[in-house]
């Protein structure tokens, strides 16, 4: 699903220099850090299995890969260069022992992974993508969450449905917009692009520097 500027390929020179840490949003050390933490306080154990939906360059990933045990790391991204980007990450980390397995998908193909997941994340991509994107994403997710198994994402909080107004989020001052990225949704409109098989709760604040809000889709059924 190549959105926005975000499918532009970065060269190995950029790379090398790490332009991607500041091409997923900069903050590198402070938001990776917090997906960790934030993890860990919803119940994320070394041993469980975990899936990172729009890993980009590993921010998040190389804290989450360095927790859990051996193997038990996925993440995918739409991205190939944002992939390799945070293979050498994990290299420059003394991690590349630690399996992490990651795929490069446009269209969420998490059952490529062949197996099911006890916890998911998506930091900064539901902010980016429109309605339809996110459906697939949900539908997808779905597929893949063991029965109680939770996926937290990242959204812009609207306070109803098809919110017309920019809204500006404190405390940096993100405006967002109901048609164009960067998008808000309200908890309603992410009801109804998830399936039945969801059961869906705002979580609401959780530290992040930009105002993003959480929301928790647990499998039920």
């Amino acid at each position: 699903m190549d959105v926005n500027s975000y499918g532009r390929q970065l060269t190995p020179a950029e790379i090398d220099a790490k332009a991607h840490r500041e091409f997923v949003g900069g903050m590198w050390d402070e938001i990776g850090a917090l997906q960790l933490d934030f993890m860990r306080g919803r119940g994320l154990k070394p041993s469980h299995r975990f899936v990172d939906v729009g890993c980009g360059a590993l921010r998040g990933g190389v804290h989450f890969v360095r927790y859990l045990e051996r193997s038990r790391y996925h993440g995918l991204d739409v991205n190939a260069s944002l992939i390799e980007a945070g293979r050498k990450e994990l290299r420059d980390a003394g991690l590349g022992d630690k399996d992490a397995q990651l795929l490069v998908s446009d269209r969420f193909d998490l059952d490529r992974f062949g197996r099911q997941f006890d916890y998911a994340i998506a930091v900064s991509l539901f902010t980016h993508l429109p309605m339809n994107h996110i459906t697939v994403c949900l539908n997808r997710i779905a597929r893949v969450l063991e029965p109680a198994g939770c996926f937290y994402a990242s959204y812009f909080h609207a306070p109803t449905r098809a919110h017309l107004d920019p809204i500006e989020h404190p405390p940096a001052g993100i405006v967002t917009q109901f048609d164009r990225d960067p998008y808000h949704y309200s908890l309603d409109e992410l009801r109804w692009m998830a399936p039945a098989q969801l059961d869906v709760e705002r979580i609401g604040g959780w530290g992040h520097p930009r105002g993003q809000s959480m929301v928790a889709f647990r499998r039920i059924g």
